[in-house]
């Protein structure tokens, strides 16, 4: 029997290396998922819901939506198939504007969100209150609506 066969050569090299580099990016993508997490706990705690939601993964969309003043059936939108982009992105413009930010934060929180989480709710951003509320009266009952057309007063 021939036992010489090469079991430690250059493929074993090369698989070592291939090894560590998909080591070193789980503990890439572990640290940045870390990141989000946490600043979406603070932010969840800005608003007056418990912090611990951001962990458990259905349960803090739908803590999002009530932090926005949506409806709960705005969680199957969010869960379906293709309808689901268009959910989130909406659902996350309105977490931006609850905390008084603009529509480029809502770009940041989608593309960059491991960094506009924390700065979400680690900085200086203050709870407004539910950015869906004027929303909600508008379609339930326009002419309530202070901002809308109907409630001005005449002109002469």
């Amino acid at each position: 029997m021939d036992y010489s066969s090469t079991y430690g050569g250059a493929e074993s090299g090369v698989a070592g290396a291939l090894f560590a580099f998909f080591i070193a990016m789980f503990w890439v993508f572990a640290i940045i998922w870390l990141i989000s997490i946490v600043g979406m706990w603070k932010a969840f705690e800005k608003a007056g819901k418990p912090g611990w939601a951001a962990i458990i993964p259905i349960y803090n969309i739908y803590i999002m939506i009530e932090i926005v003043g949506k409806p709960g059936i705005w969680l199957l939108w969010c869960l379906l198939p293709c309808v689901n982009f268009i959910f989130s992105i909406w659902l996350l413009n309105l977490i931006s504007k609850s905390f008084g930010k603009s529509e480029g934060f809502t770009v940041g929180l989608i593309l960059l969100g491991f960094v506009f989480w924390p700065i979400l709710g680690f900085g200086n951003a203050v709870y407004l209150g539910p950015s869906a509320a004027e929303a909600r009266g508008a379609f339930g009952n326009g002419f309530n609506n202070p901002n809308g057309p109907f409630n001005q007063p005449p002109t002469p």
